[in-house]
């Protein structure tokens, strides 16, 4: 009988320990929750109660929101469930936003009446692409990641990219295996060009990297996966690739490798990359994975991606050469992976299999997964909004019969490079997900997402992809833009609803690779063509946008959205004239060339003036967080150098593919590089730019007097 008690007493005690842990638990996701409402509204208020709530039947995250007498109840079955249902709510019946260019905030005493359930039809709901860690997050500390966190729950993001400090790792990885400090911080690139390094795409180049700036890394990453396993996220951590650095091959001569080539670099800077019948690969792939877990604790999710817009070296007609090889790529880095945790899930980015969709046919495809069990992969059909514009193909999804069995996460690429022009079919992001959903073809579809190469930009864009994550339905885009205009401006007007319809036919019925004006690059770019949908139509939406200025001037979105469409129209403006300027010139017609030039500049100067009054688009902001990553002058110099080179002659055949409309970068960098180019030529612009890039900024812009005003004349002057 004493033992049975025993017996019980034990169950008994185990259980009540279970209980408390799981409602510790559930206390600190709503706590985590909470966090996210306290910075965003700066305190909870009283009448605002928040819980915890169970799944669905089928695990996905679900929400329900109460209004009634004043009072708030927002119950979700994750932080970031209730997080978004916060923000949905503030949309929906307050009429406030918050965004990358910040708040418009309505909070009254009482809430208003309001009653909705909802759920995700996803598991996961991703954000971030490898390159937004060069294009916008670099140098970002810790204030800014936690502002950036708050912004992903927020919109109920449970997936992110998690990138930083991958080099703190990697450097010792490469010294347990033989290489000095020295060789192994050789390999790495300047820090705004670490995505292409982590993708195997460049080694070296603008670097090394210092011991000072990997501590503080760790230090950073440590901060950032905290705040995302609080709030419920998986952040997918980085994995071993196959690429190494040229001193391990000179160490180990008898390696088996593969050189690569991309982007209209030399080869030196370029990767190379293990055979994948090398008994390297597993073994350098555990080391990773190993350190990483060390450092910052278990993961789940390992991202891995050896072939971002790189052709394996493979003969040509040899296809079954090439699937052979896809095939032992495939099983080494799996099993590279798996290595170093037997319960990792592989994700790899997609982007590849679409952008070269001549060399990833079916086949091809078929082979490189066929020996990775289907529920240990991840695809992240990384831009399913490229290939009706870009590509003129089917989604690649549908193009690879939903990745036969494996899954995957359908994803968009609103932008490459940050650029700050808009674009982005509306209509399309509105719809094409949930076509996706209900596909009989869809396979193993698991996630939303997207994936920017760039931030703080076309915020309409992410406000409706964060509801698209959160419907299996298509959103009607006529209803959701009253919405949005009325929770960005606190009104939807006529002369709202005029600039939003001109805006929405001309800019947000179209994607564009490369929107930029001809006077960023100095010359038309034959290789990758700018293009944007910058019209007259938009300029009447940028002339009703100022109508309403008596209705929406106490919103600092509507200012802001003011000064950054003005802007826009302007510099078009200026481009017309620059383009003149530039057929003038090629046919001898200097006086006149000139007359045109001095035009584009008196306009892109009320432009760069006009930009100052923006909080994101300044060269200001990111030539300091470049900077306050180090702390010697000349770690400081070599950072901002770096910074400016990305958004400028990048390196390789990518010059102005970052072009950034910021205050200074028109001022301080654009027009004196016109004004060079039309008295000394091509050849002297070169040496200036990188003249410019080495030599740390003195001062910035400062935004005087009204931006509503200075708009308002501005566009009046230059009609």
């Amino acid at each position: 009988m004493k033992l049975l008690q025993r017996f019980l007493l034990i169950i008994l005690v185990c259980a009540t320990m279970a209980g408390c842990s799981a409602h510790k638990e559930r206390t600190q996701q709503v706590a985590a929750a909470q966090g996210v409402i306290e910075r965003t509204l700066g305190g909870v208020p009283d009448n605002l109660t928040i819980k915890l709530t169970d799944p669905t039947s089928e695990g996905l995250d679900t929400y329900n929101i109460s209004a009634n007498g004043g009072n708030l109840t927002i119950a979700g079955s994750s932080p970031t469930a209730i997080c978004y249902a916060f923000n949905h709510y503030l949309h929906k019946a307050c009429g406030s936003q918050v965004v990358w260019s910040g708040k418009h905030l309505n909070i009254p005493a009482e809430w208003p009446e309001w009653s909705e359930s909802g759920s995700s039809p996803y598991d996961l709901r991703y954000f971030l692409n490898v390159c937004t860690f060069g294009y916008t997050a670099p140098y970002w500390d810790w204030e800014r990641w936690e502002q950036e966190l708050d912004w992903m729950a927020l919109h109920g993001v449970n997936f992110p990219l998690a990138s930083v400090a991958s080099e703190a790792i990697a450097r010792r990885v490469w010294m347990q295996l033989g290489l000095s400090a020295e060789e192994a911080d050789a390999f790495f690139t300047g820090a705004a060009h670490l995505p292409w390094h982590r993708m195997g795409n460049l080694n070296s180049f603008d670097g090394p990297l210092t011991e000072e700036w990997h501590n503080s890394q760790i230090e950073l990453q440590h901060k950032i996966l905290a705040r995302m396993r609080e709030l419920g996220m998986d952040p997918v951590a980085p994995a071993f690739a196959g690429f190494v650095p040229p001193a391990f091959i000179e160490k180990n001569p008898d390696i088996a490798y593969n050189q690569l080539l991309w982007g209209g670099f030399d080869k030196s800077f370029n990767a190379v990359v293990l055979a994948p019948s090398s008994p390297w690969f597993s073994k350098i792939g555990k080391l990773f994975v190993e350190e990483w877990e060390k450092e910052f604790g278990d993961a789940k999710y390992y991202l891995s991606d050896s072939f971002n817009e790189m052709k394996l070296p493979v003969e040509p007609g040899d296809t079954e050469g090439k699937r052979a090889l896809l095939a032992d790529y495939g099983e080494a880095i799996y099993n590279s992976i798996i290595a170093g945790d037997p319960d990792a899930v592989w994700v790899t980015q997609g982007w590849t299999f679409g952008y070269q969709h001549d060399f990833w046919d079916k086949e091809s495809m078929q082979a490189l997964l066929y020996r990775v069990p289907n529920d240990r992969m991840i695809i992240i059909d990384l831009g399913c909004d490229y290939p009706k514009w870009v590509w003129k193909t089917e989604q690649t999804w549908k193009v690879q019969d939903g990745f036969y069995g494996k899954q995957w996460i359908f994803s968009y690429v609103p932008n490459f490079g940050g650029k700050v022009l808009p674009t982005g079919e509306l209509e399309m992001y509105a719809t094409s997900s949930a076509e996706a959903l209900a596909s009989e073809g869809k396979g193993n579809l698991v996630g939303f997402g997207s994936a920017p190469e760039g931030l703080e930009n076309n915020e309409v864009v992410y406000e409706l992809l964060a509801d698209m994550g959160w419907t299996s339905e298509a959103i009607n885009l006529d209803e959701w833009i009253a919405d949005f205009c009325t929770a960005r401006y606190g009104s939807y007007d006529e002369n709202i609803r005029t600039a939003w319809d001109c805006f929405r036919s001309s800019v947000y019925s179209s994607l564009y690779s490369y929107p930029r004006f001809t006077w960023q690059t100095v010359v038309p770019d034959k290789r990758r063509k700018s293009a944007h949908d910058i019209n007259d139509t938009f300029g009447r939406g940028v002339e009703s946008l100022l109508a309403a200025a008596d209705e929406c001037k106490g919103s600092p979105l509507y200012v802001n959205d003011v000064v950054e469409m003005s802007a826009m129209w302007l510099s078009e403006v200026a481009d017309r004239h620059y383009e003149k300027a530039l057929a003038l010139k090629a046919r001898g017609q200097r006086r006149a060339a000139q007359k045109e030039l001095t035009q584009t500049i008196d306009i892109l100067r009320g432009v760069d003036a006009l930009l100052a009054h923006h909080p994101n688009h300044r060269l200001e902001n990111w030539v300091r967080l470049a900077r306050k990553s180090a702390a010697t002058v000349e770690a400081q110099n070599s950072a901002e150098a770096n910074a400016k080179r990305l958004i400028t002659t990048w390196g390789g055949w990518q010059e102005d593919y970052a072009a950034r409309l910021w205050s200074d970068m028109v001022g301080a960098y654009y027009i004196p590089r016109l004004e060079l180019y039309f008295a000394k030529g091509a050849a002297a612009t070169d040496q200036w730019e990188e003249e410019w890039i080495n030599t740390p900024m003195a001062s910035f812009a400062k935004a005087e007097g009204c931006p509503i005003g200075l708009a308002k004349e501005l566009v009046g002057r230059y009609k």
